[in-house]
Formats: structure tokens, C-alpha cells, sequence
């Protein structure tokens, strides 16, 4: 069973979001996406001063499998991005909650975080769909 911590917020297309105390959040992909990814071996990341609409690709990231999006879970602005993973995209695989986050964003409507599933309702999601 994936690791799934309660502080977090989580999307349909399995990135996690934790709020920070300035107000940004951090985003990142959850437990089960890296595990059903596999080994990562490459992460393109978002520029700083990019602005996503919740839905857009925020990230890539590649692994020996496939590459896939990282999508934006919430409206805002690309104030960060996690540049160790440049060097170390496998932070993701070791530590997807903490060391592996992969960019912290300005939110443009922080009401949107409403939306998003909590660890409950993420755990049911899995369950349903099998994984």
C-alpha cells in the first residue's frame, strides 16, 4: 500500500500539495505515482515566474518506463523548483513527500485547495480504481 500522509492535499492525477505557513505550496507526485512510474531518471521542470492554470502540465517526469505530466492542481505562479532533482531525479522515488517535492507555487485562488481530496478521500480513490 502507498504512503499517504494526512497533512497533504492530493489531485486525481496523483500530485500532492501541502500548504506552507507563507501562504505557497509545495506540489510534488504521490507514493503510488513514483511507484507505478518506476525508477525516475529524468525531470524537466517548471521555470520560476511561469503561471499554470490548474490542469496544465506543470512538469515532466521520465522514467525507465515512460515519461509522463505533472499537472498544475491548482491555479498560481511557479515561485520555486526542487533543483536537486536536475542531478538526483530518483529523490522522487526515495522521498516523494519531502526531498522529491518538485516546485512550490504562488496559489492564484487559494480556495481552489477546497477542492482537492484529502488523505482519506485519496485512499478510497486508490482502493476504487484497484491500485
Amino acid at each position: 500500500m502507498s504512503d499517504i500522509p494526512g497533512n497533504l492535499r492530493f489531485s486525481v492525477n496523483h500530485e500532492w500539495v501541502r500548504e506552507e505557513d507563507d501562504g505557497s505550496i509545495i506540489v510534488g507526485i504521490t507514493d503510488h505515482a513514483q511507484q507505478a512510474l518506476g525508477e525516475l531518471v529524468f525531470v524537466e521542470l517548471p521555470e520560476a515566474g511561469q503561471v499554470v492554470t490548474e490542469g496544465d502540465a506543470l512538469a515532466v517526469v521520465e522514467s525507465v518506463k515512460a515519461a509522463s505530466d505533472v499537472y498544475a492542481p491548482i491555479d498560481g505562479e511557479v515561485t520555486d523548483a526542487n533543483a536537486a532533482l536536475a542531478d538526483t531525479p530518483e529523490l522522487i522515488n526515495s522521498s516523494p513527500y519531502e526531498d522529491g517535492w518538485i516546485a512550490r507555487l504562488q496559489p492564484g485562488d487559494p480556495t481552489q485547495m477546497e477542492q482537492l481530496m484529502d488523505a482519506e478521500a485519496y485512499e478510497l480513490m486508490l482502493a476504487e480504481s484497484g491500485a
